[in-house]
């Protein structure tokens, strides 16, 4: 079984992501924060995200009762930051600089933008828990690249011919 989770842990890195630190108040107002790359758009109508956290994370039970919380997509200079809250049991807030969104979750500063979401729904999800949230109020800046995560490692983005794709892709509808 390990070899095969191994395989498919490999094809699934196949596929690009954006990083983003999901934020909330947990007991006792301690702050939550933990690194990840399963964010997705749900719906324009409500205004749905989501994400995965894995069942063995030690902020789960915090994040269930989380009253909101923020997703913080990070910027290409943000990997020490995407780092520091990738590691359990660590003072992730350490040196961290950050304003207080929606229900007290953090929001880190230098985020290419932010996502501060009330609590819609959560689903079983194997190893992991799905959280869907509903965006109250969202902010963006486009001065920067974003952190991209690839085969296993941060990587850069590049146009090389500088085109732009037309949107709406038509894939998408």
């Amino acid at each position: 079984m390990a070899l095969e989770q191994r395989k498919l842990r490999l094809a699934l890195s196949q596929f690009a992501t954006g990083v983003a630190v999901i934020t909330a108040r947990g007991k006792a107002d301690a702050p939550i924060g933990m690194t990840m790359s399963s964010f997705n758009s749900v719906s324009l109508d409500p205004p749905l995200v989501l994400f995965s956290v894995d069942r063995r994370a030690l902020s789960l039970e915090s994040m269930l009762a989380a009253e909101g919380y923020a997703v913080n997509i990070l910027s290409r200079q943000q990997e020490d930051l995407s780092n520091q809250f990738a590691k359990a049991s660590t003072d992730k807030w350490s040196n961290v600089s950050h304003s207080i969104g929606h229900a007290e979750a953090p929001l880190l500063a230098g985020a290419l933008a932010h996502f501060e979401c009330a609590p819609y729904a959560h689903y079983e999800g194997g190893d992991h828990v799905i959280f869907v949230g509903q965006v109250v109020r969202f902010s963006a800046r486009e001065d920067d690249e974003p952190l991209v995560f690839f085969r296993g490692k941060y990587q850069s983005l590049g146009r090389q011919d500088g085109s732009e794709p037309m949107w709406p892709l038509p894939i998408h509808y």
